[in-house]
């Protein structure tokens, strides 16, 4: 959730799959299913999915004309499982089945092998006397359609990997990493001119919870005199040196929507908090530069089985950087762009093209991001009340209510879906308030407004989010890694609206998930797993090994579609992406287990064993 301009980085239709049902699963229940780029990725992560294995086939049983197969049709073949239905298909009407079928880049049919064969091959309307090319995953092994983050920071992320920050106990350990760094690195340790940025420091977690400062910086004669911007770990705190305070001088008193933390002088100390981090002098990033942040972020993306991403904050130079890679056929995974909202610029709506489908239905941007307030963690989130553990403020709003009222209607009908960045209570309900007067007489399912984390809610206004068809767009892994602070921040009460997944659910509301990468783990199994459990990966929480508050825990169907055909309607695709369906885009995931039935306390133990994208492998191999 980066919290300035990112870094030079009622009635609506359900899609197939849509369906929720309202009961939390239990950690250990098992499902109810019925059982029957650049630079380019290396060559060993497109290995076409065109190669029979004859063996296999037969020890199974299934003799499928071998001396014919030759004759089929490269680019079909069908997946199937060995030991019952296996593929979950996010797709209400046949939730699992057996096989699908992938023809070309599309996904052509899906059912048991004997109705696939018996289909084929009809199911893509050719004439053909070639018999269907099969493949089966391993025994225990399932599918899953392509796997989507709908809210993470792409570029942020390869960003956040060059300084290993996050885990560091003191400020002192912090910059002795970021020594370590700079000495590593021959360019950095010969020029002291150069910026060296990074990103997940994270005061809350040190020894001694309390704010950096420039100081500590000037400590260490290999790290004094440079210029060092540190981004904080969840995005609203910038940590700088000396050096680059000197050059933003004269520094303004007050920042609207933000905060310059000073000495018992008045002086700044070097930490710059939500919109003053606009102030931060730092040069943009090259084209080079992004591209190696960019393979980084798509390496590790596909490993986990992500397929398509919703990056929230493009801001100009990011969005030119991936229109030019969808330009040049080089998008290795689906992305969703949310372009960054600058209430300090010119109103654009009116002016600039979206952008839909891209580079071969890679890249999409036909949504704003607005921030509404700041983090929880950085004591920025706007509250009706003020903060327990600090009854001196109640948070802020980084926009106005009135600049609120006046852009989400205006971008609204100019077509744009507008997302809005909402931790605090107050923060949600003034942007209900703009949605609802926004709303009112047009077509939600048009528009499709989201609120990008609502963390703490009124009761009052869970309600709204059904009865608008707004979008919850959550991230499970930010309750786990909250609730350990959580109550002593909002208080026994107020707590208990943070993070409420399952009554957001019950007022009718859609959910959609997302991590937030680089401010919490990429891999979306953590945030299946946090979501159905609301325990660390150690299987504790604040209340014990039944998880934090467990009575707001997603069921595991919930949480899959949250990452499948939910995000795809959240983004306007759940025509062509999001579930195993005949004609949407063929992008699925082959895991090594049954998420949906293996105990809780293992499902993080999950590999990928293939990510799939438009039928062909991107990772792994089947």
């Amino acid at each position: 959730m980066p919290s300035s301009k990112p870094p030079p980085s009622s009635s609506r239709p359900r899609p197939q799959g849509g369906d929720r049902k309202s009961a939390a699963d239990s950690p250990s229940s098992a499902s109810t299913g019925s059982k029957s780029a650049p630079p380019r990725l290396g060559v060993c992560c497109r290995t076409p999915l065109t190669v029979l294995v004859i063996s296999l086939t037969l020890s199974l049983g299934y003799f499928l004309l071998p001396s014919r197969l030759a004759t089929t049709p490269p680019d079909s073949y069908a997946l199937c499982s060995p030991d019952g239905n296996n593929i979950f298909t996010a797709h209400d009407a046949h939730p699992r089945v057996q096989c699908l079928v992938v023809h070309g880049s599309r996904f052509a049919d899906a059912g048991s092998l004997h109705e696939v064969q018996h289909r084929w091959p009809r199911s893509v309307g050719e004439n053909t006397t070639s018999p269907l090319r099969v493949h089966f995953i391993q025994p225990g092994q399932i599918v899953v359609p392509g796997l989507s983050d709908s809210h993470a920071h792409i570029l942020e992320y390869g960003a956040m990997k060059q300084i290993p920050l996050e885990g560091a106990h003191t400020a002192e350990e912090t910059v002795a990493r970021v020594k370590d760094y700079i000495l590593s690195n021959p360019e950095l340790r010969n020029d002291k001119s150069k910026y060296v940025e990074g990103w997940g420091w994270d005061h809350t977690q040190w020894k001694k919870e309390e704010w950096p400062n420039y100081d500590v910086f000037e400590s260490d004669p290999d790290v004094a005199g440079r210029p060092i911007v540190l981004q904080s770990k969840d995005g609203h705190a910038l940590w700088i040196s000396s050096t680059v305070l000197k050059l933003m001088e004269p520094i303004p008193e007050e920042v609207p929507g933000g905060a310059i933390l000073r000495d018992s002088s008045g002086k700044p100390t070097g930490v710059f908090l939500d919109n003053a981090q606009d102030l931060v002098v730092r040069p943009d990033p090259t084209y080079e530069m992004l591209e190696k942040r960019f393979a980084t972020t798509v390496k590790e993306a596909l490993a986990r089985g992500l397929t398509a991403i919703h990056d929230a904050g493009l801001s100009p130079l990011s969005l030119d950087f991936f229109r030019r890679q969808a330009d040049e056929g080089k998008l290795p995974i689906r992305i969703y762009g949310m372009t960054y909202y600058d209430e300090n610029a010119d109103y654009w709506g009116d002016r600039v093209s979206k952008i839909v489908g891209a580079g071969n239905n890679r890249l999409t941007a036909r949504s704003i991001k607005v921030f509404a307030d700041g983090a929880l963690r950085t004591g920025g989130a706007a509250l009706y009340e003020p903060y327990a553990d600090n009854p001196e403020t109640r948070g802020f709003m980084r926009i106005e209510p009135e600049v609120l009222n006046s852009i989400i209607p205006r971008f609204m009908r100019d077509g744009w879906q507008v997302n809005v960045h909402a931790i605090g209570d107050r923060a949600n309900g003034v942007v209900l308030d703009a949605f609802e007067e926004a709303l009112k007489g047009v077509n939600v399912s048009a528009l499709r407004p989201r609120l990008e984390h609502a963390q703490i809610l009124a009761e009052a206004d869970m309600a709204r989010f059904g009865n608008l068809g707004v979008i919850a767009s959550i991230q499970p892994t930010h309750a786990i890694s909250d609730m350990w602070f959580g109550e002593e921040r909002l208080g026994p009460e107020r707590v208990k609206g943070l993070y409420a997944f399952r009554s957001i659910l019950n007022y009718g509301a859609r959910i959609t998930l997302g991590s937030d990468f680089p401010v919490e783990d990429m891999n979306p199994l953590a945030g299946f797993y946090a979501a159905i459990t609301r325990l660390s990966p150690d299987g504790t929480s604040p209340h014990g090994p039944g998880g934090w508050f467990p009575e707001q825990r997603m069921s595991r169907e919930e949480a899959l579609k949250g990452m499948t055909i939910d995000p795809a309607y959240a983004s306007f695709s759940e025509d062509t992406l999001g579930s195993i369906v005949a004609g949407k885009h063929a992008d699925y995931v082959v895991l090594s287990q049954d998420i949906m039935s293996v105990p809780a306390d293992t499902i993080l133990d999950t590999t990928v064993v293939a990510t799939v994208l438009d039928g062909r492998a991107v990772y792994g191999s089947i």
